[in-house]
């Protein structure tokens, strides 16, 4: 149901604000503004985009959480959506979500909002025995034939 709110509002809001602008400043001073905040947008989030990849790769170098990095992510991405919209409504939101403390208070919203249930990050650890610590617990599975010893010659992919 939101969502079809969205779509319907959306456009409403974006139509006034083109007529009540280019009522006041003209057609062209209009166009001008709305062309300029896409192209600074873009370049923007081009800039934090590449900010919060390297901030997504440090987090995963050194075994963090990676939630915070990939939500700055997913906002920036959002907010280039935004501003590549033609519009002064999107425009804002875009320009808005580019701002690392909007973001951020976006992020605690949705934390409060947003519960997880798991989360795993890579194959765990072997198990050792903490009293012997020489056997390492594992699993294993018995093969009914043996492997066949390797061929000689090229393989069935090449030409002889």
């Amino acid at each position: 149901m939101w969502l079809l709110l969205a779509f319907i509002a959306i456009p409403l809001i974006e139509i006034a604000l083109f007529i009540q602008v280019g009522g006041f400043i003209g057609l062209w001073p209009t166009l001008a503004i709305v062309l300029l905040t896409a192209v600074v947008g873009s370049w923007l989030v081009r800039m934090q985009g590449a900010a919060a990849m390297a901030n997504l790769r440090g987090s995963m170098r050194e075994l963090r959480d990676p939630t915070e990095p990939i939500a700055h992510g997913a906002m920036i991405l959002l907010a280039g959506a935004l501003l590549i919209t033609p519009g002064f409504f999107t425009d804002t939101m875009g320009m808005l979500l580019l701002v690392p403390a909007v973001r951020a208070a976006v992020l605690r919203y949705l934390s409060r909002r947003v519960t997880v249930e798991r989360f795993e990050f890579g194959t765990p650890p072997p198990r050792r025995d903490p009293h012997r610590p020489d056997v390492i617990d594992g699993d294993y599975v018995e093969l009914d034939e043996p492997p066949r010893p390797p061929r000689d010659g090229p393989s069935g992919w090449t030409r002889h």
